[in-house]
């Protein structure tokens, strides 16, 4: 199992930066899970991911929670993805998604954590949490 990394970050903009560090270790291809519960930060730290990977600015970086996934970068280098209104693991086909964890990509799944038995064994997992003094605690496993 990868070691665990541990961030603190204070800001939105200190978030971002975090996701622009942790695209640089990233392979070309990976499944990364953002855990954390609703404010969290996930969809921040994605925008961070995205812009470090050159796929997109973090402004046109959003939460995916309706339309399931949106694609940046060309040819769909970086897929991000929502599960959070999905109630069973038989609403993931008519998605695509495991189809999108074989493409030479990076595929960040917010809530991915809830269909453990979608995911491909190798994966990456970022968990977030807001701390009591309005931080955000990061544990970075890739």
């Amino acid at each position: 199992m990868p070691p665990v990394t541990v961030y603190r970050t204070a800001s939105e903009e200190e978030t971002i930066a975090l996701g622009q560090r942790i695209a640089r270790e990233l392979p070309a291809k990976r499944v990364v899970l953002l855990i954390g519960p609703l404010g969290a930060g996930k969809t921040t730290l994605a925008k961070g991911i995205v812009k470090g990977l050159g796929a997109a600015s973090p402004e046109e970086v959003s939460s995916p929670t309706f339309t399931l996934i949106h694609e940046y970068g060309d040819e769909g280098r970086v897929f991000h993805a929502d599960l959070y209104r999905l109630e069973e693991a038989s609403e993931l086909a008519t998605l695509g998604l495991e189809d999108l964890f074989d493409r030479e990509a990076i595929v960040l799944v917010e809530w991915g954590e809830r269909f453990p038995q979608i995911l491909p064994p190798e994966h990456s997992e970022i968990r977030l949490r807001a701390t009591a003094c309005g931080e955000r605690e990061i544990e970075v496993r890739l």
